[in-house]
């Protein structure tokens, strides 16, 4: 069933608030803007996806490395790195309903709410300002950081004397950034705060092009192995004026949002970052961060590499992707079909009635050791499935009154409908095999 995108969009902030994925942070006191808190399933599904990224980025290769560090970062790194100068948005508000724009996403020079004449633009600082320490002066000023890159460039010279990493090789990081957008809105794709998944593969500099465009198919395979439909993402490259001020190229992995203004959203980018940041805090902090190559004795300022993308945005397209409605006799089945490495729940113990419940458990507490699993027994069995379908469980697990005599259960696919029934002493090795192959 085809679905319009608002009406979608209404639908997933609904069921995530109703199943347990997302939630409006501080929701009893009237909500906090573009806060949002991750409930039992979505913070599941988070860490699976962060899970994902990390063995496909740093656990399975041997020349990527990771670290994680703190967000209240030294002031000198952004004077460095250029936020201080750069990290500004124009920003405009309209004289009428008194909305509040970032320049770029104005057309002409009235309001897109309400069609109002708009103010003159003004710089508008993204990053945000605290205080460390008992003083209160300039000299106590911190700032949470924007991005996690440059934490990854100032511990360059101590991850390579830890590890004895040779070049080309990344450093990689999740973790938590902070910008003070000028707007927020949709959901969980534009926020204040948020969790990147960050790598920077430093590299030869006459080899740059060659890991840049390496790093740009590994990316898009990445995606792809969530699940997430091939026709629905694409490749933006940035045109120059649109480059940041470090980057010699960046290309963007597109998703199709259906909120976004001519389809397409932002998923990730990948940048050649080219010597700028390990320059910049060279000259700013008096250190050698260049890299010695011992067969040539030679000191190397190596490019970078950078793919950087972001959790949330990453769960929302799942989320989108995942979600549809079919006709199953008669009834409108509600779906969420997340790929069974990502369900928050990959089975469901379901008795078939409640007197069969304690059996039923001794099945539930026989696998659960080895996945995450619910047991449910409040409501009809059919309740029971279309809670589990639109929860995205991929495997539903029915104890009936044949499974006292019979030792067996039944295993309903969530996608195809699809029954086997298997003995209950094989039920963890064939649910293992169905995780790792999937359902044939």
């Amino acid at each position: 069933m085809t679905i319009d995108g608002t009406e979608l969009m209404k639908k997933l902030i609904s069921l995530s608030k109703r199943l347990g994925y997302v939630f409006q942070s501080g929701e009893i006191y009237g909500g906090l803007q573009s806060s949002w808190d991750y409930g039992p399933l979505g913070v599941e599904l988070k860490k699976n996806i962060e899970t994902s990224w990390w063995d496909y980025t740093v656990k399975t290769r041997p020349d990527v490395v990771g670290m994680d560090s703190a967000i209240i970062t030294h002031p000198d790194v952004w004077m460095a790195s250029g936020h201080l100068k750069n990290f500004h948005d124009p920003m405009v508000d309209c004289r009428e309903c008194k909305g509040r724009f970032r320049l770029d996403h104005v057309k002409g020079d009235r309001c897109p709410e309400c069609g109002g004449e708009l103010t003159e633009p003004r710089d508008f600082g993204l990053m945000f300002k605290t205080k460390m320490g008992a003083l209160e002066d300039e000299s106590a000023t911190v700032y949470l950081r924007p991005e996690t890159c440059q934490s990854i460039f100032i511990n360059f010279k101590n991850i390579v004397t830890a590890t004895r990493q040779k070049l080309p090789f990344g450093i990689a990081q999740i973790g938590k950034a902070f910008r003070n957008e000028i707007t927020t809105r949709n959901f969980v794709f534009r926020t204040r705060e948020f969790e990147q998944m960050e790598m920077e593969y430093f590299c030869l500099p006459e080899e740059a092009d060659k890991w840049f465009k390496y790093w740009l198919d590994q990316r898009m395979k990445w995606y792809l192995e969530l699940g997430i439909k091939e026709d629905h993402l694409r490749l933006r490259t940035h045109d120059d004026s649109e480059l940041a001020h470090y980057a010699s190229s960046c290309v963007d992995i597109e998703y199709t949002f259906p909120f976004a203004p001519d389809g397409w959203g932002e998923l990730e980018g990948i940048a050649n970052r080219t010597d700028f940041d390990m320059k910049s805090h060279m000259r700013e902090s008096g250190q050698d961060l260049s890299f010695q190559n011992l067969l040539t004795n030679q000191k190397i300022v190596p490019y970078v590499v950078e793919t950087s993308g972001g959790i949330g945005r990453t769960l929302l397209a799942v989320l989108i992707d995942a979600y549809r409605e079919e006709e199953v006799e008669g009834r409108t089945r509600v779906v969420l079909g997340l790929h069974r490495n990502l369900a928050p729940i990959k089975a469901a113990i379901l008795p078939l009635s409640k007197k069969l419940s304690e059996q039923a458990y001794e099945v539930f507490e026989l696998i659960r050791p080895y996945f995450p699993v619910q047991f449910d027994v409040t409501g009809s069995i059919g309740k029971r499935y279309r809670r589990m379908d639109e929860a995205g469980t991929p495997f539903c697990i029915t104890f009936d009154f044949d499974s006292l005599e019979d030792k067996q259960v039944t295993i309903r696919e969530r996608d195809s409908l699809d029954q086997i029934r298997i003995p209950i002493d094989t039920l963890a090795s064939k649910l293992s095999d169905l995780m790792e192959h999937g359902w044939s």
